[in-house]
């Protein structure tokens, strides 16, 4: 959820930002030139002030007067050249120049400086150049008339070259650039903290929910922060979970109080039976089915509340030498193998790793025992203890006839037994019980095919201390 939320957020916000900054960049370029286009008007302005009474002296007639202001203005034409660098003069409505500066510089008969001539020639201000962009190597033309007596008499132009103008204007993007990367790096950040603060409960909410799947039923949402609906979804969680965990005590409360309750009816009815059977003729066929189903039912209730047991209890989690324990498991089922006519081996090097010793000691009898039972005579299980990344595991192995891959889906399921084994004695609920008194400390167990035939069980626990 967070790789979705996190760039709509930064995509919004640089969208707010580019909002911002691009009529930004383009109002400064607009200023930078408006300032040069002012100064370019007035310079106009003053030599149009020049140029106006050239051709005038003040008895009316022509003579020093008009040749020393015309030196006067070709004088200032040229010094503003040769400072500034802007090409200027100052041209009659005919097109023939007054004065102008570089002395190689004349009218041309197209383009912009001619365009501006020409306006400028119908009495009004040449109007404001095209925006010139930093990319751009334009020049900024400004022509203004010469008025005298109400008549346009000449021109003056200016054609300015605007690459300071353009350096100014890239520095100044550079700055909003700049301050626009910073406010990204803060938007950015805003928006991490922004979306860890309203996904920090749902992160929460998903590690104690795999919690409680995973069999640890007392975990709890903590109290945290976000949004207020998140906080009573995490309330309105707990409550679930603890009416969930209710429910659960109760229904394995009622399975241990059942099997426990029916434990002594169930020892008298077997004990009445057997004093029947004294009665019967011996070999009775239907007495020694009687008590057989008996003995089974008794079983079944012997594992039902080692069931039961075995989903409540806490475990005792320890370091524990694996090896050893599996090895010891080995030597106890030694003699039960040897007298089904089976090799029972075993390969357990020293190798540590957290458990509770009894509940993983239950659980392998469990396992080997399941192995003995189904392996015929002759054939052998092995037993083998190996370290693998984080985990440490017992492989159990036997030559018996296998399951299928449907079979392997079901094996470890209460009561499940496969239809080919029905006349072996068992309940099923050994592979079950093996189950829940791994999870109880955070181990697994997992079936599958041993070539060329049997069956492949894999206990494993973990090798690093539990946390919290």
């Amino acid at each position: 959820m967070r790789t979705r939320l996190l760039p709509l957020l930064i995509i919004l916000m640089a969208a707010v930002l580019l909002a911002l900054g691009v009529p930004l960049a383009v109002s400064l370029a607009g200023a930078q030139q408006q300032k040069v286009v002012v100064d370019r008007i007035d310079d106009t302005a003053r030599f149009a002030a020049l140029a106006q009474f050239v051709t005038d002296s003040p008895d009316g007639t022509t003579g020093a007067f008009e040749n020393e202001r015309l030196a006067t203005l070709s004088s200032e034409l040229r010094s503003y050249y040769e400072v500034y660098g802007i090409r200027s003069g100052v041209f009659y409505r005919t097109g023939v120049a007054m004065a102008h500066a570089p002395a190689d510089w004349s009218l041309p008969r197209e383009g912009e400086v001619r365009d501006a001539f020409s306006e400028a020639k119908l009495s009004r201000r040449s109007h404001d150049p095209k925006q010139v962009w930093p990319w751009q190597r334009r020049n900024l033309v400004v022509a203004s008339p010469v008025i005298r007596d109400g008549d346009v008499v000449a021109v003056v132009v200016t054609d300015s070259p605007t690459g300071q103008m353009r350096s100014r204007t890239l520095h100044g993007w550079l700055v909003i650039g700049a301050g626009e990367f910073a406010a990204m790096l803060l938007a950015v950040g805003a928006a991490l903290r922004l979306t860890g603060w309203v996904l920090k409960p749902v992160r929460v909410l998903d590690a104690t929910t795999h919690d409680i799947a995973t069999g640890r039923l007392k975990s709890r949402v903590a109290a945290a922060g976000g949004p207020p609906e998140l906080q009573r979804l995490a309330r309105s969680f707990n409550e679930m979970a603890d009416n969930v965990e209710d429910v659960l005590e109760q229904q394995r409360a009622f399975v241990a109080d059942a099997s426990h309750q029916l434990r002594n009816p169930l020892a008298a009815l077997l004990l009445r039976i057997e004093l029947l059977s004294f009665e019967l003729p011996e070999g009775n066929k239907e007495i020694a089915s009687v008590q057989a189903e008996g003995k089974r039912l008794a079983q079944v209730l012997d594992d039902l509340l080692d069931l039961a047991l075995a989903e409540h209890t806490e475990a005792d989690l320890k370091v524990t030498d694996i090896g050893e324990l599996a090895a010891e498991r080995v030597a106890a089922w030694a003699p039960t193998a040897e007298a089904k006519g089976v090799r029972l081996v075993g390969d357990c090097p020293p190798t540590t790793a957290w458990a509770d010793p009894v509940a993983l000691s239950s659980a392998l009898d469990a396992v080997i025992d399941n192995a003995v039972k189904f392996t015929p005579e002759d054939e052998t299980v092995e037993v083998s203890v190996a370290s693998q990344g984080d985990t440490s595991t017992v492989v159990v192995t036997d030559q018996g006839p296998g399951l299928t891959d449907e079979e392997l889906a079901r094996v470890g399921d209460r009561f499940w037994r496969s239809g080919r084994h029905q006349n072996i004695k068992g309940s099923g609920l050994g592979l079950s019980i093996s189950r829940a008194l791994l999870a109880a400390g955070g181990g697994s167990i997992a079936y599958d095919r041993h070539e060329p035939h049997g069956l492949k069980v894999t206990v494993a626990v973990p090798r690093s201390a539990p946390t919290a």
